[in-house]
């Protein structure tokens, strides 16, 4: 399970001043956009960029992916800044060792590319939450600790009822790979049918009152939580945060299939949470290695300009240089569909299809905080994640509420310096972007709104 929110509209880096940018180029990464041919054609290098790039060039198709940024990897790239390495996205990982139909869909892709990423284990991270800072485990019963000691007994029973209730439809969850779970009516068709024999089997297995449950996988997962009278506000606040940190969204919005399959995940005996040692670029690294073994071509610093559309078919695509790049089978957006709709040519996109792109409504900002700092007095037990909310009531998805907060170094001492940690804080999609859109990044009234807007960031650090 990769952990994060979505591509941002816009992000805003905020590093410390002490330090320059400079450019981190991952190893193995040629920049080749002089072919003029290719079977499939991939716009854009982000993460499901990349894997759609591998398993094609695993399976024989001629791949050439097409990265606007120096640095492929979209939202999840790394960067470094002098003798610092920092991740610029998701930094929350789990079941990158994992491997069946059930496993992650990432650890997946890379089994198919013969590639595998050294990861790190842990188990737990900092809460600092209105009612108080805990250590917070995953795990079958130490949670079931705190909330007696922050929310009290009655938010144990109704932890322990909700437990009950959907710990039996896990089988039915892992039962539909991650894959293929989707927020859709194409669910029917992608999962319900497809997987029908391993659904039924394990609805024998769960007897009336699991089969029962599970039909309510494809639906959102506060339909769970209201179906069990759950009213205790703290165990209703954290799992809309877990719902947020898992999909960017609350419980009214997010299917009950991932947080069921989170929850088989997060509290089994055993488990842990990952974290790629060398950092996030780790992945990226990976991913372009399988590409690239396969015959798999990324051309970095070529940024798409339009999709040419021949007789109702996407036939290439053209580069701001100019440049035509010719696709025999497809071309792929790894885009998001704002920026897909808006390189298609107008006349080729029914109107419908057109009005609800524009009708769907894009998550805000993130607001990024990045910095080195010395290691000296700081204590051992650090650990690497800080999840920051000052007001429940507010809301996890309002702005300047919830602040994520990473020190990776803790457990990858190679992103930065003898005696140094590396930190990323930032806020989760939830910075309302109007309040930055047309302003010119160069003028002083930018670099002022920016030292305002994150200093919810730099106080807690």
């Amino acid at each position: 399970m990769l952990m994060g929110l979505g591509a941002p509209r816009f992000l805003q880096h905020h590093h410390n001043n002490k330090l320059k940018r400079s450019v981190f180029t991952p190893n193995a990464i040629v920049a080749d956009s002089t072919s003029t041919w290719a079977d499939v054609v991939v716009v854009g290098s982000g993460i499901a960029g990349l894997c759609c790039g591998g398993l094609l060039a695993r399976y024989n198709q001629d791949v050439l992916v097409l990265e606007s940024h120096d640095v492929p990897g979209g939202a999840a790239h790394s960067f470094q800044i002098k003798d610092y390495k920092f991740d610029s996205g998701p930094s929350l990982f789990s079941g990158f060792q994992s491997r069946g139909p059930q496993a992650n869909p990432l650890a997946q892709v890379l089994d198919a590319l013969g590639e595998s990423i050294p990861c790190t284990k842990y188990d737990s991270w900092m809460v600092y939450v209105p009612e108080g800072e805990f250590l917070s485990r995953i795990g079958p019963t130490d949670f079931f600790k705190d909330l007696e000691k922050y929310a009290g007994p009655n938010a144990v029973k109704e932890w322990r009822k909700l437990l009950d209730a959907i710990l039996p439809m896990s089988a039915a969850a892992m039962a539909l790979p991650p894959l293929s779970i989707r927020g859709d009516l194409g669910v029917l068709s992608t999962a319900a049918v497809r997987y029908a024999p391993s659904l039924l089997k394990s609805f024998a297995q769960m007897g009336p009152q699991g089969a029962l449950g599970a039909t309510k996988l494809l639906r959102p997962f506060s339909d769970i939580i209201d179906s069990l009278e759950l009213k205790d506000p703290f165990i209703r606040n954290w799992l809309d945060l877990l719902a947020f940190l898992l999909g960017g969204v609350k419980t009214n919005g997010i299917l009950s299939a991932e947080m069921v399959y989170m929850f088989s995940e997060w509290y089994k005996p055993g488990c842990t949470l990952e974290y790629p040692l060398h950092g996030s670029g780790a992945i990226v690294d990976a991913l372009v290695r399988g590409l690239q073994k396969f015959g798999g071509r990324i051309s970095l610093r070529s940024h798409v300009e339009n999709i040419i559309v021949e007789n109702g078919r996407a036939v290439g695509v053209k580069l701001r240089s100019g440049q035509i790049i010719r696709a025999r089978k497809a071309v792929v957006s790894n885009a998001s569909m704002w920026d897909t709709l808006n390189l298609l040519p107008e006349d080729v996109v029914p109107k419908t299809y057109q009005d609800r792109i524009n009708k769907t409504p894009q998550c805000e900002s993130f607001m990024h905080l990045h910095l080195g700092f010395d290691a000296e007095g700081i204590p051992a037990d650090l650990g690497i994640h800080h999840i920051v909310v000052n007001d429940w009531n507010r809301g996890v998805d309002a702005d300047q509420n919830v602040v994520l907060i990473s020190v990776p170094s803790v457990l990858s001492s190679d992103l930065a310096p003898p005696g140094k940690h590396v930190l990323h804080a930032y806020t989760p999609g939830t910075e309302p972007f109007e309040l930055w859109e047309g302003l010119d990044r160069k003028s002083n009234e930018y670099k002022q709104l920016k030292a305002e807007r994150a200093e919810v960031c730099s106080v807690l650090v």
